[in-house]
Parts: structure tokens; C-alpha cells; sequence
């Protein structure tokens, strides 16, 4: 249920997984507060009718927000047996509360590569304090009245405890963060390949949340590369039917939070076709008292005969206060089939410490030295110029100028200095 009011918008269960866990874990959905665009409402532009079927992973009240809000939906076509060279550029800016709506059409055999782009933006400096204010006024609201709520969930058994909660949905949290949101629905058509690129770094006052749903057919490959870089509170989704046979989805995701940032998560693979493969691979890295929750699905649908899928995530702990909840599933309907999940969860083991102390590293620069290297791949990796800015931008303020630019000079190298 999404609760409107005059200034902002309550969603109410967001990344809501296909397989819910234990209500005390307070895993099952996310609930955020987003900020109500004044005379939104009507798209003058819409996507067609086909993409209303797509399943998107952040689920339907995103959906209905972000069409809400959006005035002009964007449609873009590769057509068949071309390869397109310049890539799909989709970006959102939070500081403007920008929302887009994108519908994408693969047609048999092409390729193309969509770069999704979420950044802070330009910040108004009467707007930045009144984000600031927001969230110390929603952080103070929490920790008044969590023990309250909670004695008052247990007594009545009431749904709250179900949702992972960012800070302005608490009672009395006057405005929403800044916030940017991205709506992508792609179709890929049989024998096609696509590349998918999403760069993700606002600021710590500042939220986004993005859902993406791909339907691939026959012997389409879909290639997903996702960096989560930081920000106040960042949701994903992403949800891929492989309805063709031979479809293939390969997720790499790589995400870093710190301070008090919290950053949510759904992935969920629908394996309808046979011989589908599905190979899912997390990794990142939280430090401080940041919180992350991952949903990882893999449905292993009636008729998917000799499908393959396999998830795996490792996760590496720096800080004392970090909340981790990770959930990786299977779901199987089918014979003859094949999954595989797991998890690691860790620190820096005292021998990797000793080691690098050893070589004159403190334990905070040998620490450093596994976000650098999430950051480089990042950076190396951003296929165009808005996302690399993006990338760059981000290393700078969690590692320092001098650290991002030794990447970005790196990367001028393995590009040829050549950018799009």
C-alpha cells in the first residue's frame, strides 16, 4: 500500500522477495518516505503496452510511484542484427529529485550496452540543510520511539516488524531526502546480447532507488554489472525472466556502504526456459554502522528442464555496528534441474593484519586497501564518461582525491584515454 500526503509519499513494501523469511528478522520488504513531485501524474509520453507485463524488482508500488511522477516516458529500439555503438545513457540526479521512466527494445540479434547512472547532483544550499535537518529529525524520531514501537509490534503483531525501514518513514520525519529513481524495462529478443551497466553513488543526505525487470527469449545473454557506491539510503532491484530456452543472466554486483548508510537489495532470476543459466555473484564491503540487506532468488519454474543457476555472495565486515542480512534462496518446481547457494561473511582474518603491518600498513590503511580495489574495479569498468565521473567522484570521498585520480590515470591507460 503506498499512503500519499501533501509533501511526500509513504511506499510501504518495497523489494519484496518471491520467498519470505522469519517477520522477527525484519528482512521480508523495505518502507521508504519519497518526495510527491507537484502536478505529477500524467505521462504524456507512454511506454507501449508490452512493457506493462515486465516484472521490475523493487515490485509494483515503485512501479506506480515512478510512473506517477514521471512526465514523459523515454522508449528506445536496437533494431535487429545491428550492434549499437554508442550506449544507452539513462541518469538521475538526486539533488533534483529526478525520476525517469525508460523502456529499452533488443530486437533479434542485436547488441547493445544501457549504462543506468545514479549522482548526486548540483546542491541548492537552502535545499541541502533542509535534507540535513530532515534526516536528523527522522534519525532522532527512531531512537524515541524504537522502543516503544517495538513494545507495541510485539503486543499487537502488527506488520512493521516485516520491513527494513530508512530513516525518514519514522513517525513525525517531516520531508523526504532528496531522492532519484530509476524505472528501466528492457525486452531482449532471441539471439540477443546486452550489457548492462548501473553506477550508484549519491550523497549521504541524499537516497536512491532504482528497479530494473529484463524479459530475455531464446538464446539471449543479459551481462549485469552493478556498483552500489554509497549514499544515504539506496534500494535496488532487479528482477530477469528467462523465458526463452538457453537464455543466460551472468549478475556481478559489487557494493560499499559506510557511516550510518543503508543500502537494500532484491535479485530475483525467473528460470522458465530450458536450459536456462543463471549465474549470480555478490561482493561488498561495510564498514562503520552501515546496513545492508540482500535478497537473492533463484525460481527454478515448472518446465525449466535442465536449467543451472548458481548465486554466491562474500561480504567483508570492517566496522563494529554494520548490520548484514543476507538471504539467498532457491525455489524449484522442476526435475532435473540444478542450484546452488551460499554466503561468506567475514573480516579481515589477524594473519592478512600481521602481514601487512609487517610491510608498514596500519590496520586502517590494510583495511583501505580492499575498498580501493572495489572502487578501481568500478572506475576501470565504467563504460562511458557520466558513469566513470560517477565512479571517480565517489573514491573521492570515501578514499581521497589523490587515491580516486592513481584510478582514474590508471584507467585513461587500459581505455586509451578514450571515452564516450
Amino acid at each position: 500500500m503506498t499512503v500519499h500526503t501533501a509533501e511526500h509519499i509513504r511506499i510501504k513494501s518495497a523489494n519484496v522477495p518471491p520467498a519470505q523469511t522469519w517477520n522477527r528478522l525484519r528482512a521480508n520488504s523495505l518502507a521508504l518516505t519519497v518526495p510527491k513531485t507537484p502536478d505529477a501524474g500524467t505521462v504524456y509520453l507512454p511506454l507501449p503496452r508490452l512493457f506493462e507485463r515486465i516484472e521490475c524488482g523493487m515490485g509494483p508500488e515503485v512501479t506506480d510511484y515512478i510512473n506517477s511522477q514521471v512526465f514523459e516516458a523515454t522508449y528506445h529500439e536496437v533494431p535487429a542484427h545491428t550492434t549499437r555503438k554508442e550506449p544507452i545513457v539513462i541518469s538521475v540526479s538526486a539533488a533534483e529529485n529526478e525520476c525517469t521512466n525508460t523502456g529499452i527494445m533488443v530486437r533479434e540479434g542485436a547488441e547493445a550496452t544501457i549504462v543506468v547512472v545514479a549522482r548526486a547532483g548540483e546542491k541548492n544550499t537552502e535545499a541541502a540543510a533542509d535534507n540535513t535537518s530532515a534526516k536528523v529529525n527522522a534519525k532522532a524520531d527512531v531512537a524515541a520511539g524504537t522502543k516503544a514501537n517495538a513494545e507495541a509490534d510485539a503486543e499487537a503483531g502488527t506488520k512493521a516488524d516485516t520491513e527494513t525501514k530508512i530513516d525518514t518513514d519514522a513517525p513525525g520525519a517531516a520531508d523526504a531526502l532528496a531522492t532519484s529513481a530509476a524505472l528501466v524495462r528492457i525486452v531482449a529478443e532471441k539471439h540477443t546480447r546486452i550489457h548492462l551497466v548501473e553506477m550508484l553513488g549519491v550523497d549521504d543526505d541524499q537516497q536512491h532507488f532504482e528497479s530494473v525487470g529484463i524479459e530475455a527469449h531464446e538464446d539471449a545473454v543479459c551481462d549485469v554489472r552493478q556498483y552500489a557506491l554509497g549514499g544515504g539510503a539506496v534500494g535496488m532491484g532487479l528482477a530477469v525472466n528467462l523465458v526463452g530456452n538457453r537464455a543466460r543472466l551472468d549478475l556481478n554486483n559489487r557494493y560499499h556502504a559506510c557511516h550510518e548508510e543503508l543500502l537494500d537489495i532484491n535479485h530475483v532470476a525467473r528460470m522458465r526456459g530450458c536450459a536456462t543459466r543463471a549465474e549470480i555473484a555478490e561482493s561488498g564491503i561495510l564498514n562503520d554502522s552501515a546496513h545492508k540487506t540482500l535478497r537473492a532468488t533463484i525460481d527454478l519454474i515448472r518446465g525449466s528442464k535442465d536449467a543451472k543457476g548458481n548465486e554466491a555472495e562474500t561480504v567483508q565486515i570492517l566496522g563494529d555496528g554494520v548490520v548484514n542480512k543476507t538471504m539467498p534462496v532457491i525455489l524449484c518446481d522442476e526435475d532435473n534441474v540444478a542450484g546452488n547457494h551460499g554466503a561468506t561473511i567475514g573480516s579481515v582474518s589477524p594473519e592478512q593484519i600481521e602481514y601487512l603491518q609487517a610491510r608498514g600498513l596500519s590496520r586502517h590503511e590494510a583495511e583501505l586497501l580492499f575498498v580501493r580495489a572495489l572502487f578501481e574495479d568500478a572506475i576501470i569498468h565504467a563504460p562511458e564518461a557520466l558513469s566513470h565521473a560517477v565512479a571517480v567522484e565517489r573514491a573521492e570521498k570515501v578514499l581521497g582525491t589523490a587515491v580516486a585520480h592513481d584510478f582514474d590515470d590508471a584507467s585513461e591507460v587500459t581505455f586509451g584515454g578514450d571515452r564516450a
